[in-house]
């Protein structure tokens, strides 16, 4: 039995996962979480890549809907 994976995207901020599923970074690897919510970062800063540590909000960036930062 596959589980459902929900995905909601952040005005302005991380995208949010809810379900079973990893998150692969350029390099490869992937990168999973036993958390029942994760955010993963948007704007590119977080200091805990891939997952989102509110740096967006210290640095006032604006996302675009194709996931690109602007500062």
């Amino acid at each position: 039995m596959s589980r459902g994976v929900d995905l909601t995207v952040c005005p302005n901020g991380p995208l949010l996962i809810r379900g079973d599923l990893g998150v692969r970074t350029p390099d490869g690897e992937v990168h999973r979480t036993e958390r029942p919510v994760s955010a993963v970062c948007r704007c590119g800063k977080s200091a805990s890549l891939p997952w989102c540590d509110a740096t967006h909000q210290a640095l006032k960036t604006k996302i675009d809907e194709e996931g690109s930062a602007d500062e």
